[in-house]
């Protein structure tokens, strides 16, 4: 089979059929019905949590008073690694919200890289194509493996020891993760870590690497992403941060493009830490905790795809804490 973006978005519904069997059959055919997810750090005092600040308003305003929570290390020259999507992606983060942070980072560029399946996003020339449709055009936008791959190290990781990154991205000092959380056909959800791991990995090389010889599912695909997002999470140390839009929460990933399903579940809001783990697991429970039938879809994607391993596997690789305190600046 040919790796077409089509037969890709295939490949994760089928890899996600076996889970979603266990899913449909707790309801008949629809939905699962599921546990509240919520913080296991009820007890704790807040100097042993993570902070994660939040905003139900999702503008341009709140999500820069949010970033200047978490900001204190940032510094240098700044990667600013979000997904920017296939052409007239309908979901993906807007423009004007995404131009108004980068216009308050000092010497801040969007990174990304090319893709693994062929498409609109395979090769250099065609993913800068796909910016210009997509109106990322009002700064730099670097594509990280424009000139190659450079082996970052993975210490103590499941399955990986190193991961080839995009080369460019060991020319930033800094990262921060601007993240569209969503539904995804293989990881369930999409977070901070599936934007990094995936997202900065190269094209050809890393992303198949993270994929394995023979196209890993379920806890070992999850695994081997969070070995790539340890890579760069080590790499970076304490100049990286972390923030996740929950806006337009549809079941697909943006690179599903233009024929990714409306949501369901309305828009959240924004959650930003300098946690990784922190702020995926509170982006998490917040989906769980809504009161409302709409959730059920996002959820019973994320379970059918064992979506929640992602943090269990970033806690047994001390990559942040599952306990948080939740910050509200409203």
């Amino acid at each position: 089979m040919k790796l077409t973006r089509r037969n890709f978005v295939k490949l994760a519904g089928i890899a996600g059929f076996f889970g979603l069997g266990s899913a449909l059959s707790a309801c008949g055919g629809t939905a699962a019905t599921v546990t509240t997810g919520v913080a296991e750090a009820d007890k704790l005092p807040p100097a042993d949590k993570a902070k994660v600040y939040f905003t139900k308003n999702i503008d341009a305003d709140h999500l820069i008073a949010l970033y200047n929570k978490i900001n204190g290390d940032i510094s240098g020259k700044v990667a600013i690694k979000l997904h920017t999507g296939e052409p007239n992606g309908p979901n993906i983060l807007p423009r004007d919200m995404v131009q108004a942070l980068q216009a308050q980072i000092p010497n801040s560029a969007i990174v990304e890289t090319n893709t693994l399946y062929s498409g609109s996003r395979s090769t250099t020339e065609r993913h800068r194509k796909t910016l210009k449709i997509n109106g990322w055009t009002f700064c730099e936008v670097d594509i990280l493996d424009e000139d190659g791959d450079e082996n970052f190290p993975v210490k103590k990781g499941f399955y990986l020891t190193e991961v080839a990154m995009g080369a460019h991205l060991k020319n930033y000092d800094s990262l921060v993760a601007l993240t569209h959380f969503k539904g995804h056909g293989m990881a369930g959800f999409g977070g901070s870590l599936k934007n990094i791991a995936i997202g900065c990995a190269s094209g050809k090389v890393g992303k198949a690497q993270i994929h394995g010889d023979n196209w890993e599912t379920g806890n070992a695909f999850l695994e081997r992403m969070v070995d790539s997002g340890k890579a760069i999470c080590d790499h970076f140390g304490r100049k990286i941060c972390y923030v996740n839009v929950l806006a337009r929460l549809s079941v697909d990933c943006d690179c599903v493009g233009a024929g990714a399903q409306a949501p369901e579940l309305p828009d959240l809001g924004i959650l930003a830490s300098t946690d990784i783990l922190a702020v995926d697991k509170a982006s998490v429970d917040m989906v769980y905790n809504f009161k409302g039938e709409e959730k059920n879809y996002l959820i019973t994607r994320i379970e059918s795809r064992s979506g929640r391993h992602q943090l269990e596997a970033m806690e047994k690789l001390q990559m942040g804490s599952p306990n948080y305190e939740l910050i509200t600046i409203d």
